[in-house]
């Protein structure tokens, strides 16, 4: 009988390929001779590099018309028997029907995206469970997988621990927590100011160095951080992916709104608050159930809209309610 051969299309973004690796675990613990590989764009590939439950990752070029091609011929070359789409897009579907899989799992148009993607699939599913997680885990259960495990087999490379080291020792910090301001729209953001005054006083009451992360186009956000930090001045540090995996392994707390690296570092343990507004915690909250949510239901209108100012629900969080969850967190990680 032919070792069954997976093919998963999650291209990307950072926290939704982080939600679909329990469900790759979930099939090698289930078909541990299977060949499992992963579809994936280029700029998240880092965070399969090592993957246990991954024997290969086929890198998707979408800057060009030509990497897509040649990414849909390896994928044709390679026989799969199913592929799961996790991601409903027309970009992932379009990949899935390439690949020539005869089995293509993916979920129905009502839940989808962009609805018109299911047509491709030959088994369409409405998942189950509140979490981007168990959406997920539903998929793989319709190609069998039965052994449904929360593992995140994120690695971190030496050469990024020895990054980590040296920015850390310039700036003469060992025990720190880590502030992320940026989260991709404004509207889900928590004011960058106020993390600035979150910072002071995390650092007077636990007496830990502090760390601002951000990304491409997160300057201003920083900047603004850490001038309304005052003293002690928190640390900005925009890392790589493999760095940053690093720094947030190492953290003694992180805080963020709903953005990639909120749900890196809960991946890597890292004790976390999450600060929610118009995104849904229960479907894309931490999902290590002993991370925190801040959230004022009065105020929050569940939308995804991605608008271009501080939502309503996001202003309403006051650093004193976020200072009250970090001390119930750090109650249960000591």
């Amino acid at each position: 009988m032919a070792k069954p051969r997976f093919l998963l299309l999650r291209l990307g973004s950072m926290g939704d390929i982080i939600h679909a690796l329990p469900s790759a675990a979930s099939l090698r613990d289930t078909f541990p001779d299977a060949r499992i590989d992963w579809a994936v764009e280029a700029k998240w590939a880092r965070l399969l590099k090592g993957n246990p439950d991954v024997d290969n990752v086929v890198v998707v070029d979408r800057r060009r018309s030509e990497g897509f091609v040649s990414a849909a011929k390896q994928l044709r070359a390679a026989k799969y028997l199913c592929a799961v789409d996790f991601q409903a897009l027309y970009k992932s579907a379009l990949l899935a029907f390439a690949s020539g899989a005869p089995k293509r799992i993916g979920f129905k148009s009502s839940y989808a995206r962009e609805g018109l993607a299911a047509a491709v699939y030959t088994d369409r599913i409405n998942p189950r469970g509140p979490h981007k997680v168990d959406h997920n885990f539903a998929l793989v259960a319709l190609a069998g997988a039965h052994e449904l495990k929360a593992r995140f087999p994120i690695m971190v490379e030496p050469e990024d621990e020895d990054c980590v080291e040296r920015e850390l020792a310039r700036h003469g910090s060992r025990e720190f927590f880590v502030l992320n301001p940026g989260g991709g729209w404004l509207s889900k953001c928590w004011p960058a100011a106020r993390y600035g005054e979150l910072h002071c006083k995390i650092a007077r009451r636990w007496g830990l160095g502090g760390v601002i992360t951000f990304g491409p186009g997160e300057e201003n956000l920083a900047r603004e951080a850490v001038a309304a930090a005052g003293n002690p001045t928190p640390i900005p540090l925009a890392l790589g992916l493999g760095p940053l995996t690093a720094l947030l392994r190492r953290a003694k707390l992180f805080v963020s709104a709903d953005t990639g690296p909120l749900h890196l570092a809960s991946a890597v343990g890292a004790p976390v608050i999450g600060l929610y507004g118009p995104t849904d915690p229960s479907r894309n909250g931490p999902y290590c159930s002993h991370d925190a949510v801040v959230r004022n239901p009065h105020a929050s209108v569940t939308t995804y809209r991605r608008e271009k100012s501080y939502s309503p629900a996001m202003l309403s969080i006051t650093v004193d309610q976020v200072l009250k969850a970090i001390e119930w967190r750090l109650r249960l990680h000591s």
